[in-house]
């Protein structure tokens, strides 16, 4: 008795899931998206404060890579969330900080690199400890 219980209920729900209007699939999919656009976010901050906790010459295109990567990882909300909050950090700083063209277009090179999916220990400088 119980078997067949649980076969109406598979049935159900499965008749179910595949009659759902596609608005409710969009809704779903735009959930993801901005459930990893935030997850991507936070990745990013992860990454900046180990940056500042490190505080390791020579690391900084280290972890522009590194939470790039991460944030990517998430989707297209994540890789969405680091795309923006790396063109705006690197407006910002282009403008703030002085230090010139050059350095912004590393960092913005370190983080397509990323992004795309390549592995962020090709910025990673010696001796920066295992922990980050």
């Amino acid at each position: 008795m119980r078997l067949w219980v649980c076969i109406a209920l598979l049935s159900v729900v499965l008749c179910v899931s595949a009659d759902r209007p596609r608005i409710v699939d969009k809704i779903v999919d735009a959930g993801k998206f901005v459930r990893d656009a935030v997850g991507g976010a936070r990745d990013m901050y992860r990454a900046y404060m180990d940056m500042r906790e490190a505080n390791y010459k020579g690391a900084d295109k280290y972890f522009h890579a590194r939470g790039n990567y991460d944030a990517a990882r998430r989707g297209p909300g994540g890789a969405w969330a680091a795309e923006v909050i790396s063109d705006l950090r690197e407006g910002w700083q282009s403008g703030v900080s002085g230090r010139g063209a050059e350095d912004s277009r590393q960092d913005q090179e370190a983080n397509r690199w990323g992004r795309s999916g390549g592995d962020p220990n090709r910025y990673r400088p010696k001796g920066l400890p295992r922990k980050y």
